[in-house]
């Protein structure tokens, strides 16, 4: 993975040590997929947000949903993924950006269990309904996509 390592924005005069955004990229494999969700969690960790277990472990797992769609879904076209990690005053948000065209929707319940797969983002709306948040598809200016869903800091 390569890293920013430095927040893109200095957080604002009297802001919160822990705010600031933060951007990596990441090979499309699926090695990425625990590599990014851990330098996530490490990287809230070392900037002490308050965030309370719940919405952190709500977070990891979004992380893993959007990074594992951009591996299975948009690596022929996109090679590399791009993760930004954004931490403001009461949220914390992670986007997925991808260069692949094909915006995803979340497939219907399928109570036959026909489909086998395409639940992960059914699984990011539920837990950001849970916590009280959003989520969202963004074209891309190259024509890609970013995926983001944005959480509140403390459980709702």
């Amino acid at each position: 993975m390569e890293s920013s390592g430095r927040a893109l924005q200095p957080p604002p005069r009297g802001a919160e040590a822990h705010q600031g955004a933060w951007r990596f990229t990441a090979p499309a494999l699926d090695t990425s997929v625990p590599r990014v969700r851990h330098a996530v969690r490490d990287l809230i960790r070392r900037q002490r947000a308050p965030v309370s277990p719940e919405v952190l472990d709500g977070l990891l797992l979004i992380v893993s949903e959007l990074v594992t769609n951009s591996v299975r879904h948009a690596a022929l076209l996109s090679p590399r993924l791009g993760v930004e990690v954004s931490l403001g005053d009461g949220w914390v948000r992670v986007a997925v950006e991808d260069g692949h065209p094909y915006r995803p929707k979340a497939l219907a319940s399928d109570p036959a269990e026909e489909h086998l797969g395409g639940r992960g983002l059914l699984l990011v709306k539920a837990v950001v309904a849970e916590s009280g948040g959003a989520c969202d598809v963004e074209p891309t200016a190259t024509g890609g996509k970013i995926i983001w869903a944005a959480l509140p800091l403390l459980a709702a």
